[in-house]
Formats: C-alpha cells, structure tokens, sequence
C-alpha cells in the first residue's frame, strides 16, 4: 500500500461526504446513529473475538497495564459504546441553530448560526470506545471524520468500522463520512498531518509524544487533550468523611482515565483526621503513597515523594500526597504543578470555594465532588471526542458543541450600505 497516495484519497472522500453530512437534516442523522448502535448489538461476538485478537497481542507485546486496561472491551463496554450512541442521537441537534438576531441601526438583522467544522482527523490510542464516540458526535455535529486508532486495537477498530459502516449505509449517507484508517503503518499519521487542503481540525488524544508531535509537525489546527493531573484539596474544616470518600473514589473508582486524581493535598489542620484513615484505606486497595515529610508523619505506608511525582500523571495505582499551610499554598501548587485538567476542593467554607473556583485555571474545577466526574457523559454532553486542556474554541469535555462552529448570517430587506 503507497500510504501517501491511500490518505490522499482518504482526505479526499472525507471533503466530498462531509458536504453530504452537513446537509443532512436531523433524522437521517438518527437512523444512522440507532443502526450503529443496533450493529454493534448484533456483532457482539464479531467485536469481542477481535478485542480478543488485540488483547493477545497486546500480552505477547509487554504493553503496559494502564494501557491494557483500556483497551478491554467485554460485554459491559459493547454495552457502554451502545449508549453512547444513543445517548447523542437523543440530544439536540446543534447544527443550524440561530442565536443573538439583533437589529442593526441600518435595519439590518445580524445573527449567528451553528454550522459543522467540515472534516476532524482524531488520532488516538488503546481505547476502541473512542472510535464509536468519535463517530457518533462528528455524525451528529454534521461532520465527516478521519480515525486513526492505534495500532495495539486495530482488530476490535476494524470490527466497530464495520458497524459504523452498516449504520451509514443504511441511512443512506455515503460510508466514508467516517473513515477508520486500516493500516497500522505509522506513516499514516504523518500523511494525515499534511492534508491540510483536506481536513479541518486534528483532535489528538493520548500520550504527552502523540500530543506534542501532532502540534508541532501539524498545518493544520489543532484541539489538544493533554495530561490529567488532578489534584484534590482538602480544606481546613472540610467534613472528615466525605473528604475521605471523595478522596479514595477520585483516585480508585478507576486508575487508567486522565480525570483519576494524582496528587491529594491536604490543609495541615486536616492531616491527623483524614490521612491516617486515608493511609489504611489505599493500602487495601493496592495504591502506592509517595508523600512530603510532613505525609509520612500519617502515613506509615507511604515513601518519600520526589519532585517529579507532583508533575507525574501516574494512571495507576499510586498517588503522590502533600500536606500544606492553606488554600494559598494549595492553589500554588496547582498552578506550578498541574495541567489544567480537572481539580477540585472539599471544603465547608463558601469564601474558600469560591476562591478556589475563581483562581484555580483548570478545565474543570470542583466543589465537594469526586474528580471522576469530569466527564461529558456525566457533564450532560452524552460520549464525549475527550477533554481539551485549550483555552481556544473548545475546552474541558468536548461534545457536540465542541464539534461546531459559528457563522454570522445577516437578514436584510434590500438595504444598501452607504459610507
């Protein structure tokens, strides 16, 4: 296969469908969404013997845990990627929605009007979910989209194509307005990074070096879902209990997920009432404590922490701990160490909270609420393309908003403008 005269082409189907796709009205859009879901029940077999083939390899290949962990698929993740799709054909259509008409002094009316991107490219890795999410909300949003899974799911992306694939065609919408790349050859994603004249906006999602490569090598605009180091503070006064539990449910509900907290700081009047309990509590779970000195007076389990565990996204079991003076120190140490993802406060004092939800610069910040909650599903946005750690066009979960754009449209009654 000539990658370079294959991606082309690939670029090229995507421009000519996503013309199709944008004019698609609301209901064509929802068959196509009801008969993916409705495919991917009917493969379960097909999709799981493929994951299969993946996980084999992926033993065979030494890839590392957090990495395999996301890549299961089982019967409770087919079942997850089919709510998913149902979840975002139920909601509203966002593509021609009119906003802010106002009339103008020349009697002009002006306004805006939700319209598709065109064409995303998303690259991303180990997850084969993500190929269902990102399908169906470029779907809904009206855009064609370019997927470029990785290599360790290329079996189970190939079987979820062919069910987005069904879906398509039986809505009558052309197959390629989304477009699963089937090679694993990495050349494709550097010839997907040159279709400029193509693709519209590129969302990669995965490591720190898929990230930094595609922004750097890439013409095209990119939207960046970056590291999630998560921090969780507990403030002075805070209820011992529920701190406790926000606490063991933001780091362990799941390890492998960028909204997994990686570092817990704790107010020093907090950290005899809630560390001692917290020590025994993730040493049952299995989680691995790095902690400042002050930490290790609490925290018998627990080893010194080292600099570079407060910059760590571990999406593991371990969890770095530091015990500090106050919400100034607390808020500090975010801006020093943090990645402007997701990070949250328990606290009883409203001053505090508010403090914290105006000067912590993340992409979500969080009032008495595990971290694990940032996410678009749980945010109301149904799946979810991931989460932008931009502050330019789309930021925090990005869903079908995230994946449209607006142009001014101007109503008139033959005025002429005259300088």
């Amino acid at each position: 296969m000539n990658i370079q005269s294959y991606m082309l082409q690939v670029g090229q189907d995507a421009r000519a469908a996503s013309r199709k796709i944008a004019s698609a009205d609301t209901r064509v859009k929802s068959t196509a969404l009801k008969a993916i879901g409705q495919a991917l029940l009917d493969n379960r077999a097909g999709l799981l013997a493929a994951n299969k083939l993946d996980l084999e390899a992926a033993a065979a290949n030494g890839l590392a845990q957090p990495l395999v962990d996301r890549l299961v698929l089982g019967d409770k993740g087919i079942q997850q990627m089919v709510a998913g799709v149902l979840e975002v054909e139920s909601l509203g259509d966002p593509v021609g929605e009119i906003s802010e008409m106002r009339y103008m002094p020349s009697g002009i009316r002006v306004g805006r009007m939700r319209v598709p991107l065109g064409v995303i490219g998303i690259i991303y890795e180990s997850r084969p979910n993500v190929t269902v999410d990102a399908a169906s909300l470029c779907l809904k949003a009206g855009n064609a989209c370019i997927l470029r899974g990785g290599s360790e799911a290329f079996h189970s992306n190939t079987a979820i194509a062919l069910c987005i694939r069904k879906g398509l065609l039986e809505a009558g919408l052309p197959e390629t307005v989304v477009q699963v790349i089937d090679t694993t050859d990495r050349a494709a994603v550097g010839a997907l990074l040159k279709l400029e004249d193509y693709v519209d906006v590129l969302i990669p999602r995965g490591g720190r070096g898929l990230i930094e490569r595609v922004s750097q090598e890439s013409k095209i605009p990119v939207i960046k879902h970056l590291d999630g180091i998560c921090h969780l503070y507990i403030d002075e006064g805070a209820d011992t209990e529920m701190a406790i539990n926000i606490a063991v449910n933001s780091k362990a509900e799941k390890y492998a997920v960028c909204n997994a907290l990686e570092t817990l700081l704790v107010a020093e009047s907090m950290a005899d009432k809630v560390l001692p309990e917290l020590d025994d509590r993730f040493s049952q779970l299995g989680v691995e404590l790095r902690g400042c000195e002050r930490t290790l007076e609490f925290m018998p389990a627990a080893t010194a922490a080292s600099d570079e565990d407060w910059a760590a996204e571990y999406l593991g079991p371990v969890l770095s701990v530091r015990v500090v003076q106050d919400l100034d120190v607390a808020i500090d140490h975010i801006a020093r160490y943090g990645s402007q993802h997701t990070d949250c406060i328990v606290s009883n004092n409203h001053a505090n909270t508010q403090r914290f939800l105006t000067e912590v610069d993340s992409a979500s910040v969080l009032v008495n609420v595990s971290t694990q909650f940032a996410d678009g599903f749980e945010y109301g946005l149904g799946a979810e393309i991931g989460i932008s750690t931009d502050k330019i066009h789309a930021r925090g979960p990005v869903g079908l908003e995230g994946m449209t754009s607006q142009k001014f449209i101007v109503l008139g009654q033959g005025e002429i403008r005259i300088r």
